[in-house]
């Protein structure tokens, strides 16, 4: 009842998700990312389990094939499943299970990985994968949107829209991009407008926020009041 794409992005480090049903909510069970390690996407009769289980096995450097079926090992549902994921080395894999809605199948390639289920046809990952690979010049963001198109212009989910996500890491436990629609008639569209607010509103400011490399982030009350009289506010800190 979805279709995915699993990706990473060997200059930047980052792993993404981004995926789309007909189905509420598709954000809070599917896709699954880990800074470092890799990035999975669970589907079709959706078991949560099964993403933290293949990245803590690919972080224990198994590949993604090998985590998927020590994941599924223990899934009495496994046919009833759909997992797919890529490494830190590029390597991707596969599982759609013998009783998933057709249509369904995957395609996968080194650094990224397409699946789907419960598909209008073969034509919808098809063009997912043409569009995600024709536009490599642009930033991963943009091209998971763009791939996501031309599979629902092929047909998409075949009993309709409802619902999508995209999420990315790169260096930090958690995303840098972590965006939901849950309900909406048009979910890729609101999609493309949430990753626009995201462009003007937080990517900006990412590397001000606490990381690794620098612990507490942007903390300077002058620098940070100075940005908020750029933008026309009159916000100041206690002292």
């Amino acid at each position: 009842m979805t279709w995915s794409i699993v990706a990473h992005d060997p200059t930047t480090g980052a792993f993404a998700v981004a995926v789309t049903t007909c189905a509420f909510a598709v954000g809070a069970s599917c896709p699954f990312v880990r800074s470092g390690v890799g990035a999975v996407s669970t589907q079709s009769m959706t078991n949560r389990y099964l993403g933290p289980a293949v990245l803590d096995g690919m972080a224990r450097g198994l590949s993604p094939a090998a985590a998927i079926e020590g994941a599924l090992a223990g899934d009495d549902g496994r046919g009833l499943r759909q997992v797919h994921a890529v490494d830190r080395h590029g390597r991707t894999a596969a599982y759609t299970g013998g009783n998933c809605v057709e249509w369904c199948g995957e395609i996968t390639s080194p650094g990224v990985s397409f699946a789907g289920n419960m598909l209008a046809g073969p034509a919808v990952l098809a063009d997912t994968y043409a569009a995600f690979v024709t536009h490599a010049e642009l930033p991963l963001p943009e091209r998971l949107l763009l791939a996501l198109d031309a599979g629902d212009a092929a047909g998409g989910d075949r009993r309709g829209r409802q619902s999508a996500a995209m999420v990315v890491t790169t260096t930090e436990d958690f995303p840098d991009l972590s965006l939901r629609v849950d309900d909406h008639d048009q979910p890729l569209d609101e999609l493309r407008r949430l990753y626009e607010v995201w462009l003007r509103e937080r990517a900006p400011y990412l590397k001000d926020q606490p990381s690794k490399a620098r612990p507490s982030g942007t903390f300077d009350m002058d620098v940070i009041e100075a940005r908020w009289a750029r933008q026309g506010l009159s916000l100041k800190f206690r002292r």
